[in-house]
């Protein structure tokens, strides 16, 4: 599967990066004017070309390489596409199998589709954001909207296009905004409220932090753990493991602020590592907090090899996984520009050919400098 990404920032790269680990050639249009740069860490194991798509032979290059392609990913907003003479209808029109990706924050269409906006405000607008948080909302960093409501939806758009296309010969235009892909994460709290036992109310529910056995707590080294402990036999171990001998109502919301007291006052007394070894084997779901820079050395997640180091930067490991293919790591990230003449010698183009674009500065073969080298 051939993945033709143009370059920009946030959910398409990562989206890229993430059918490229798991097996699709991701070739990256870069701007003829972009810099190299081998961070971030998006651009693993990418092909780069960088084409002027304000000249017609540019459009006219990338309309030929697209013609090869199984799927086109863009994240520019609505128009803008059309404008450089790449919309759905010519781009498909050359490729008419082509699955042609559009990520937006808010879609192709709707009132506020041609205004700009960042995670915090799709996550505002549908409805997760005012959920999270205590007196104030509190951003989850920007892994809601751009990753989960964006890059995750956004991938699974293209592949189920890709298997209509490759059953029909048809191409689909996968319009994916992140505030739809957000409102759709919320379908479980959408159903919590039908049923009744979910409240619009912050920091007032089972998984937002109000109940005392779901919440995180301050241990003797200022460090933290996670408490997860929502099933009766899983709060039965938490209890026991805090060494707490009397009953405990689990649900008696009236008893949560003593319970949170009780619970915090205990793991108070113990730094965050003699709690991660306390409850190691235990069902009480009682985990250490860590921070970025410690989750690669937590003994777990090297054992998976969930973390890997590619030229000498450590990063997470392409996910998920499948039996029977031992796991490779990811490719290094390469330069903008890097792989112009590969992609164009694929797409047709004889070797005067290359150099004559070349020389017009239509296209622009990078190895290593800037664009000003």
């Amino acid at each position: 599967m051939t993945v033709i990404e143009f370059a920009g920032i946030g959910p398409v790269p990562y989206c890229g990066m993430l059918l490229g680990d798991l097996g699709a050639t991701v070739i990256r249009i870069d701007r003829i004017d972009s810099v190299s740069d081998q961070v971030p860490l998006f651009g693993r194991g990418k092909q780069s070309i960088c084409v002027d798509l304000k000249r017609p032979e540019g459009v006219e290059v990338l309309l030929r390489i697209l013609e090869g392609a199984d799927a086109l990913i863009e994240g520019f907003r609505p128009g803008v596409m059309e404008r450089l003479g790449l919309g759905p209808d010519t781009v498909q029109g050359r490729n008419p199998g082509l699955v042609y990706g559009r990520m937006t924050g808010w879609g192709q269409t709707g009132p506020r589709a041609q205004t700009a906006g960042h995670d915090i405000d799709y996550l505002g607008v549908a409805g997760a954001l005012g959920a999270i948080g205590g007196e104030s909302p509190v951003p989850p960093l920007n892994l809601v909207a751009d990753f989960g409501g964006g890059a995750m939806f956004l991938a699974v758009g293209v592949l189920a296009g890709v298997l209509e296309s490759r059953a029909t010969g048809k191409g689909q235009v996968v319009d994916t905004a992140m505030v739809d892909g957000v409102a759709h994460l919320t379908t479980m709290f959408h159903s919590a409220m039908a049923g009744g036992w979910w409240t619009p109310s912050r920091n007032a529910n089972l998984l937002d932090g109000a109940a005392p056995f779901y919440t995180t707590y301050r241990c003797a080294d200022g460090e933290y753990v996670a408490v997860g402990a929502l099933e009766p036999q899983f709060f039965l171990a938490l209890v026991n493991g805090l060494g707490i001998e009397d009953s405990l109502d689990q649900m008696d919301r009236a008893g949560w602020p003593a319970m949170r007291v009780r619970f915090a006052s205990i793991f108070a007394t113990r730094t965050r590592d003699e709690w991660d070894r306390h409850f190691a084997g235990s069902d009480a779901c009682v985990a250490p907090v860590r921070s970025l820079a410690e989750a690669p050395s937590d003994p777990h997640l090297v054992d998976r090899g969930t973390f890997v180091e590619v030229d000498g930067v450590v990063q997470p490991a392409p996910a998920p996984r499948f039996d029977g293919f031992q796991q490779v790591p990811p490719a290094s990230v390469g330069f903008a520009g890097d792989s112009t003449r590969d992609v164009l010698s694929s797409a047709g183009y004889t070797h005067s050919e290359i150099s004559r674009l070349e020389r017009s500065g239509i296209v622009r073969t990078d190895t290593g400098g800037t664009a000003d080298d």
